[in-house]
């Protein structure tokens, strides 16, 4: 089995939950796909495949990286390990 997420770009601040659903307190090595390298960290919460975890500590108003893009703005603190979805990153359009 491949690692629990991806990182796409080094400068990515989440990573994409990709091969099952992740259990808050589980230890996890991900990869990041432009330099291979490992990152691990601990899910603080459970993040359903698909999904995007922090990477990062990432404070309100901070912009949000996925592909090396910015994907929205933080509407709440998000502590490295935390789930990453709508009830805490919102577009920046409006």
């Amino acid at each position: 089995m491949g690692p629990p997420f991806l990182v796409h770009n080094c400068a990515d601040t989440v990573g994409v939950i990709v091969v099952e659903d992740v259990r808050k307190g589980q230890s996890l090595t991900g990869l990041v796909m432009d330099t291979e390298d490992a990152v691990t960290l601990k899910a603080l919460d459970d993040v359903p495949l698909g999904h995007r975890i922090a990477l990062e500590n990432i404070k309100n108003n901070e912009t949000v990286v996925k592909y090396g893009h910015n994907i929205g703005r933080a509407v709440a603190p998000i502590t490295l390990g935390r789930h990453v979805h709508v009830h805490n990153v919102k577009t920046k359009r409006w």
